[in-house]
């Protein structure tokens, strides 16, 4: 079952439907946003989504909205404090990889001015080479998360069904994916109606 599939087969989860509507597949531009994705989807690991999504907000307050430098300046008071906190995922390797990753993309932005900057030089990639990068420059970034970081980010194509509306919102803002593709790919003609929800 696709996750379009699940979300409707599910109108009563809320925290999967919002999510799928509203952010999975578009593109992020703000490091912060995507430092966010990149530790929800490493905090996803062993677990269910839907138990990230519920921890969401206090992943966000409990990082500082993701600011990357003050995620990068964490010392260890801060590393005891994210352990002890029960609305995020307390397990030392995950913290340790959001702190490391923040300061993987400090050192990024030297070279290529942004974390979003370092993902369009690299694309296109195929999952395997995106793999193969990501493992050299990040930590506990398996194929399955970067997969998923960049399927939900908009990097790689497969988000939504193309019989889901929101495949089309998603292609109309062109994502990374849809760079080069002709309109028909992205679902005959810009300007008509997408298809109505089943």
């Amino acid at each position: 079952m696709s996750y379009c599939e699940y979300v409707r087969a599910h109108p009563e989860d809320s925290f999967n439907k919002d999510y799928h509507d509203r952010e999975y597949g578009f593109q992020l531009t703000d490091d912060a946003a995507l430092l966010e994705r990149l530790v929800l989807e490493i905090n996803q690991a062993g677990l269910s989504w839907i138990t990230i999504l519920k921890k969401k907000e206090n992943f966000h307050l409990a990082y500082d909205g993701f600011d990357v430098d003050k995620v990068a300046a964490y010392a260890e008071a801060d590393t005891a404090r994210l352990l002890a906190d029960a609305g995020i995922i307390r397990n030392r390797l995950k913290v340790h990889a959001a702190i490391e990753n923040a300061r993987r993309i400090q050192a990024l932005r030297a070279e290529f001015g942004s974390f979003k900057s370092w993902l369009d030089a690299h694309h296109p990639l195929s999952l395997q080479e995106w793999t193969k990068l990501f493992k050299q420059t990040f930590v506990f970034t398996g194929g399955e998360i970067v997969n998923e970081f960049l399927v939900s980010t908009g990097y790689l194509p497969g988000a939504h069904d193309p019989d889901c509306p929101i495949y089309w919102q998603v292609a109309r803002l062109q994502p990374a994916w849809t760079r080069g593709l002709r309109k028909v790919v992205l679902g005959a003609h810009a300007d008509a109606t997408p298809p109505e929800t089943r």
